[in-house]
């Protein structure tokens, strides 16, 4: 299975309304449930009306489109980098899966990945 890095360095936050998200963005994830509004996006593109916020994530998603039929690819992934100490975030789209790693923990989670048989593109 192929893995592909984000060139980015990612943001994930709270807000207090939607107002100042710029859908217009090349790259966000949003979230909004009955108790919060949630954002991932780049850290350049942070609003400032977050109420919390943490810095420092990089990203990568699994390449191609994964069947929902499909099954375990997020356990697997999150099961090896938890085996080695390395937290995660993820997030999920119609098409597939991104897991977010604190950025001082991507390497490591690249090497481990590797060694699991993932290949980085």
């Amino acid at each position: 299975m192929n893995l592909k890095k984000l060139p980015y360095d990612l943001t994930v936050c709270k807000l207090s309304d939607t107002t100042s998200i710029d859908l217009g963005k090349e790259f966000y994830f949003l979230a909004k449930t009955d108790e919060e509004i949630s954002l991932v996006c780049k850290t350049e593109d942070t609003p400032l009306n977050t109420t919390d916020r943490d810095d420092g994530w990089k990203a990568f998603r699994i390449e191609g489109v994964l069947d929902f039929s499909l099954i375990g690819i997020l356990s697997k992934l999150s099961g090896i980098l938890a085996e080695n100490h390395i937290g995660i975030f993820a997030v999920s789209t119609y098409n597939t899966d991104y897991i977010l790693v604190k950025k001082e923990n991507f390497e490591r989670a690249e090497e481990v990945l590797t060694q699991s048989g993932y290949m980085f593109v």
